[in-house]
């Protein structure tokens, strides 16, 4: 197992380092705020939005996880197994024994049978159950749980993304009895075996846990309780911070307030950034006209100058980098020659646009007016929503935004009530195979909000899934991101983000990483004062 970890870093180019750190110190309430107007549901194996995870990571337990001292790597480590087991049955086998004497925050305990349940849910969902990362786990053939402290999974076919998957920190551990009972249930309840026990939630203004004094990691959590507080306004979020009234938030800031926050604090003030693993995604919806047309959603990209446009826009949002379907600095992701050659990536951009009227004027669709939805959130939805309006105007079309708080903006692109959204692609343990997933079809992927077809995108992404050998499998996603931005023109990258975490410095022990998913549990954080 621990070869195997080694060979996906070093082909992921992933690492990490551990500082020495300072004695912890036991006590305390971390005040932090969630940038966001509350999620669509508490169900982690439903959701994909940072305002779920944000408010319920802290109160579940997982299989296994990223290490909290090294969140950049791929060193995952046990935490409800005892230990990484050896795969068998030539690496098809993962057999997991379960600690014991782990306990709901009901008092029940924690076995084999809940760890089952919960993957049952989140791998081969019942009817009308909803799994957003169901696709990820296409490998998977059987799950088992013989006995109270033994857990399986099977596998069809070896897959360098199955690990990665594996310790996503949506796979929370529910409660057998309450799934059984009704399978809906954690979509509008809390409750589980983490680091932090529910105490109150008051939906879309706060939510608080407190220290689970049961909790089988030895000393851990630090903290006595913790309160997010919801504010979906930058200004709030860094008002709230320069009063101390907040510590920080987990997502990410803007450089100006990191700035205005560092001037005005100094060392009251740390600040974390790193590379992100999530960038906002272009979507026309394929089944309102005309973006029905290849030519018309071709047009869409041709019209996008993201070579220009990254620069100042990394000047006052949480963006930086202009990539393809792939993060960029992996070993997967498009180099830039091989990106100029498709639509919303070439260089020459009056070339472009001057086929991006062309495409209109030949779909009839010349002088193109729609409205595009997008997030009711600053950083960085609406500043990059208000720069793609204005890159439309250069080609001809007008556009205008709707923009609508998290929960409805969800609910539209479940319903299919938009003709082109503003979404984001966002990801956590840096695995691109999986993370591409998220384009293929709705069929597999139930998040993808395009409503397209594509047998041959589907095709090529299967044969990349078993794909041992990353060189070939390189090969294969090139020719999957073409079916993507060229030939079905079905949704397009717009900008990969950067996260800046400015903090008051007497918050310890947590370490950022490429994603805002991850470490999440609060669990390793310290207040030193």
């Amino acid at each position: 197992m621990r070869e195997l970890l080694v060979a996906l870093a070093l082909l992921f180019g992933l690492g990490g380092t551990v500082s020495a750190g300072e004695t912890p110190k036991q006590g305390g309430i971390l005040t932090y705020m969630i940038p966001a107007d509350g999620g669509p549901s508490l169900d982690g194996h439903k959701e994909s939005t940072f305002a779920t995870l944000h408010a319920v990571a802290p109160f579940y337990s997982v299989l296994i996880r990223v290490n909290p001292d090294e969140p950049k790597s791929l060193d995952f480590v046990c935490d409800l197994c005892t230990a990484f087991p050896a795969p068998t049955d030539n690496g098809l086998t993962y057999k997991f024994n379960i600690r014991q004497g782990v306990k709901f925050q009901d008092g029940t305990t924690l076995t084999a049978h809940d760890v089952a349940a919960s993957w049952r849910k989140i791998v081969f969902p019942g009817p009308g159950v909803s799994s957003a990362r169901r696709n990820n786990f296409v490998m998977v053939d059987k799950i088992e749980d013989p006995d109270d402290t033994t857990f399986i999974l099977r596998l069809k076919f070896p897959t360098l993304s199955f690990l990665p998957a594996l310790a996503d920190p949506w796979n929370f551990i529910y409660s057998r009895a309450l799934l059984e009972k009704d399978a809906h249930y954690y979509e509008r309840n809390i409750m589980g075996s983490g680091p932090f026990r529910f105490e109150k939630m008051e939906i879309g203004q706060s939510v608080r846990g407190v220290r689970n004094p049961d909790y089988y990691h030895p000393g851990r959590p630090y903290l006595d309780g913790f309160q997010g507080i919801y504010a979906p306004k930058q200004q709030t979020r860094v008002d709230a911070i320069r009063a101390d009234r907040a510590a920080l938030e987990f997502r990410g800031e803007s450089p100006t307030a990191r700035d205005q926050l560092v001037k005005e604090l100094g060392d009251k003030i740390t600040v974390q950034e790193s590379d992100w693993n999530c960038g906002n995604v272009l979507t026309p919806n394929h089944k309102r006209k005309p973006f029905d047309d290849v030519r018309v959603r071709k047009a869409l990209f041709l019209a996008i100058d993201q070579w220009r446009g990254a620069p100042p826009l990394s000047k006052i949002a949480l963006v930086r980098t202009v990539g393809g379907i792939v993060f960029p600095g992996s070993p997967f992701a498009a180099t830039k020659e091989e990106l100029v050659t498709m639509p919303g990536f070439m260089l020459d951009i009056e070339k472009s646009r001057a086929e991006a009227r062309r495409l209109l004027k030949e779909a009839g669709a010349e002088g193109l007016s729609f409205e595009m939805l997008n997030r009711g959130l600053d950083q960085p939805y609406m500043i990059v929503g208000t720069w793609l309006v204005d890159e439309f105007r250069k080609s001809g079309m007008t556009v205008t935004q709707k923009i609508v708080p998290t929960g409805p903006y969800l609910e539209a692109l479940r319903a299919g009530e938009f003709a082109v959204a503003l979404q984001a692609n966002c990801q956590n343990v840096v695995n691109p195979i999986a993370d591409t997933g998220r384009y293929l079809p709705k069929e597999f992927y139930t998040e993808n909000f395009s409503y397209h077809e594509n047998p041959v995108q589907v095709e090529i992404y299967n044969r990349m899934l078993r794909e041992m050998d990353p060189v070939k499998a390189r090969v294969l996603m090139r020719e999957y991101e073409k079916q993507v931005l060229e030939v079905g023109a079905h949704q397009l990258p717009v900008t990969w983000w950067y996260r800046i975490l400015p903090m008051r410095s007497y918050v310890k022990g947590w370490k950022i990483s490429s994603s805002h998913f991850l470490n999440q549990d609060l669990a390793n954080i310290w207040l030193d004062k």
